[in-house]
């Protein structure tokens, strides 16, 4: 299978987690006393609707909330250094 640009790795990232928060979300609130057929039925409806109206703004804010990540976390300075931690070259 052909694989993407890491340039897409954010949005990947947000469309699989957003699938995964909206199945959780959608069983939550799933009513209790239907019977397992109508239970998946009712449930799969309410995933794909909470999936398809909440993945445009995943992927509008994604940027947004890596940039915002940014400003509230140090950069590591070992990550991607050919240094070892006592500052020594590799």
């Amino acid at each position: 299978m052909p694989r993407l640009s890491p340039r897409y790795r954010q949005h990947v990232a947000g469309v699989i987690q957003s699938a995964i928060t909206c199945a959780i979300a959608a069983a939550i609130a799933s009513p209790d006393g239907l019977p397992s057929g109508a239970l998946m039925a009712y449930w799969f409806k309410a995933w794909l609707l909470a999936w398809a109206t909440l993945i445009p703004f995943v992927l509008l804010a994604t940027p947004l909330i890596k940039r915002l990540a940014a400003l509230l976390v140090e950069d590591d300075p070992d990550v991607g250094s050919t240094r070892d931690r006592h500052g020594q070259t590799r």
